[in-house]
């Protein structure tokens, strides 16, 4: 896809998760917005998948850790075909398969079940690990989050990750700069995040995660990479797209009410149309 085209889509991705988000009336929509391109670019570019297989045995595995920005997830998958996009209604619902977490037992497309933080990089890199022990050429994937990076859990994932140099793994930290409480310095620095994984004997990239150019460039040098996981630090805009939920961090874990659902969503239709322009 051209960068356009995955501006367009990322674009309609926040449409998803803002619908998702309102409908539920919980969730968090800002560091599902500041994943966006991220999302996009990995489900529409980057990862060798098939919507009317999702266990096709040799695709490339994505682990959501930070699964609490499922609403970016499900509106990606969405957008990619692996179900209907108006089931995004249903996020959070009674009954729905779209729960408030990953599932990997009921949702298409879902390799990892994933909520509690920490946890997701572990087991992205037992899927890494078991690809190189059945000599499979599939790559693992693990979103992130800034503030996620502070559990210990982590690092012990990165540190056998490193020691058992899986090339095929390739964590990206969503460095939006916000968690639940503040900034990430304020709460408990992760600074300097690229220094910490190279300690761990990654590969770094830092980049402007938002930018389509620099994820391409990132994810191409990850493939390049032999020897040593990849870690791309993605620095990104909480809340991009929707003007009064960016950068702020009170839209970390709540819902639009029916007024801000018609701004953001006004938010996102201006930026949809100066594309069409483009």
């Amino acid at each position: 896809m051209t960068n356009l085209e995955l501006e367009k889509t990322a674009n309609e991705v926040r449409k998803g998760i803002v619908t998702a988000v309102h409908s539920a009336k919980a969730g968090h929509p800002g560091g599902s917005l500041s994943a966006a391109e991220i999302f996009t670019y990995l489900y529409f570019e980057e990862m060798n998948i098939d919507p009317k297989n999702p266990k096709m045995a040799d695709r490339d595995r994505f682990v959501l850790s930070k699964g609490h920005t499922a609403p970016g997830l499900y509106a990606a998958l969405a957008e990619r075909g692996f179900f209907p996009k108006e089931d995004l209604v249903t996020f959070r619902h009674t009954g729905s398969y779209l729960q408030g977490h990953p599932d990997m037992k009921h949702i298409p497309g879902v390799d990892m079940s994933s909520g509690s933080l920490g946890q997701g990089l572990s087991a992205a890199v037992g899927m890494a690990a078991a690809g190189k022990f059945d000599k499979k050429d599939y790559r693992v994937y693990a979103l992130c989050g800034d503030g996620e990076i502070q559990e210990g859990q982590i690092w012990e994932a990165a540190m056998w990750a490193g020691s058992r140099k899986l090339d095929n793994l390739v964590v990206i930290v969503d460095n939006n700069n916000l968690q639940i409480d503040g900034t990430v310095e304020e709460v408990c620095s992760p600074y300097p995040i690229d220094k910490k994984f190279e300690a761990f004997n990654f590969h770094t990239v830092n980049i402007n995660g938002n930018d389509f150019d620099e994820l391409r460039a990132a994810f191409n040098e990850a493939r390049q990479t032999k020897g040593k996981p990849t870690a791309i630090i993605a620095r990104t805009l909480k809340g991009k797209g929707v003007s009064f939920m960016e950068n702020a961090v009170d839209w970390h874990g709540k819902a639009p009410n029916d007024e801000e659902y018609k701004v953001a969503m006004a938010d996102l239709e201006k930026v949809g149309e100066a594309l069409c322009q483009k």
